[in-house]
């Protein structure tokens, strides 16, 4: 099955924590490299005013995977806590790193804290635009519309840029 995952970082060295990242979804049994997007640079979302200045650096992996997606719940919440990733109660706190899985197949799913497609994917260009490098014309389940139609339907960000075009 195929599965998009969001990744994200706004502390330390933020390309590495990602290079990591992705090297560490690589190596779940079963599961293979199948495209990724550019590194995006990007403004925090929804964060206190002293967290304003602390920019993310934002990409999209995409594998191919025969794990079961519960399986990939915890496997992800391991990699963030081996790569250094505190949880508080500030959702939106800095992290050295971020992964969401944005979609599995056309799977639906919400149960024992996975949602699958992730529920704020269509409101974030952080997560639109990279998916839309390698997916422009997926549609994903209740979005009715491919992931490009989407991302012209956003409002334009003059605070993302291309961090790196090939990591």
């Amino acid at each position: 099955m195929e599965i998009g995952f969001s990744l994200g970082s706004n502390l330390y060295n933020r390309k590495r924590l990602l290079m990591q990242a992705k090297n560490l979804l690589l190596s779940a049994p079963r599961t293979n490299f199948v495209d990724q997007s550019p590194i995006y640079e990007t403004t925090p979302v929804d964060v206190k005013p002293e967290y304003r200045d602390m920019a993310y650096l934002n990409s999209v992996v995409i594998v191919e995977s025969e794990l079961p997606l519960e399986s990939w719940l915890s496997y992800i919440g391991k990699i963030e806590a081996n790569l250094g990733r505190e949880r508080t109660e500030d959702r939106n706190a800095p992290r050295p790193i971020d992964i969401d899985m944005i979609y599995a197949n056309g799977q639906i799913v919400d149960s024992d804290g996975l949602e699958v497609p992730h529920p704020r994917w269509t409101e974030r260009r952080f997560v639109v635009q990279p998916l839309s490098d390698v997916r422009p014309e997926l549609i994903l389940p209740e979005a009715h519309k491919p992931v490009s139609e989407i991302l012209r339907s956003l409002p334009q960000a003059d605070d993302m840029s291309v961090f790196d075009e090939r990591w």
